[in-house]
This record gives C-alpha cells, structure tokens and sequence, in this order.
C-alpha cells in the first residue's frame, strides 16, 4: 500500500463529473477517481474547513465513531474492476468495512486518517506526472482554490 495525499475535487468538462484527485506521497502518480456531487462537496467542505450548522453524513459518521469510542485508523483503496474503484475502511481493532472511496475520503478527511492506494489500483490507474509537468499539477491546486463546494451542484448542507 502506498500513502496517497488528496488534492482536491474539480468538475471535469464536459462532462460536468466530479473528480477527487490523489497524490501518491513520495511518488509521482496521480489517481483520479469520478465522484457523486454530493461526495465532491463533502470532500471540499472537509478540505476548506467549513463546518455546516448541522452535520453533514460524514460529519454524523465521524460524531457517531467518537460517540463509540472507535477510532478510524486507515482507508484503503483497495481495487478497480469493471472501472468501480474500491474502497476499506480500517477501524481500531481490525475491523473492516467495505466502503465507496469518495465517502472513506470524504471520512478519512474529518478524521485526520491517513489513505492508502494498492499498487495494483495505482498501476492500473495511476498517471505518472514527472516534476518537469508539476506545474500543471499546480494550475490544478490554483483552481481548487478557487472553487466552492456549490460549484458541484449541491444545494449545501440540509
């Protein structure tokens, strides 16, 4: 397994499909992974800091877990078949569950919990970006800046 760092949710045109892009930490691949609306602006609010006046479904989970004395130890992306990326969640103790990534992302932000990509995940669909080709990384990282988690269509938190 190696560790991924998120960089941020863009909407890929024309599509309009959000996308979670990760970082493996000490490499030099990227994984993006097409995610719900929903679950780009949960990871965007996690990212920006912002706290909704009432919990959003990650918020709840993460309150529910403290509530219980669990604590979420690693989330694993774990495979890619049929082009559905999978996901684990890893609870003190052992305990595993099966997971979407954009909502063990979205998760693992609130938590402060570190990710995890298979090799296999990252060879099949990880994209080499040599540091030469950083700065387009970098133009990315500028319009995560930018964007607003309204920007992915959602109406915000309920």
């Amino acid at each position: 397994m190696n560790e991924l760092d998120v960089v941020g949710v863009r909407v890929e045109m024309p599509s309009s499909q959000p996308i979670v892009l990760l970082r493996e930490v000490g490499g030099d691949r990227y994984l993006p992974i097409w995610i719900g609306p929903g679950e780009a602006t949960a990871i965007a609010f996690a990212q920006q800091g912002m706290t909704p006046v009432r919990p959003l479904t990650h918020d709840l989970f993460k309150d529910v877990l403290e509530a219980l004395g669990q604590q979420l130890t690693e989330v694993r992306i774990t495979d890619l078949r049929e082009g559905v990326f999978y996901a684990e969640l890893v609870f003190s103790g052992g305990v595993e569950v099966s997971a979407r990534p954009s909502d063990a992302i979205a998760l693992a932000l609130r938590t402060g919990t570190p990710i995890y990509g298979s090799e296999e995940v990252l060879a099949e669909a990880g994209i080499a970006i040599p540091d030469e080709q950083e700065d387009e990384v970098e133009k990315f990282r500028e319009f995560l800046d930018q964007v607003s988690p309204e920007d992915f269509g959602g109406s915000g938190p309920q």
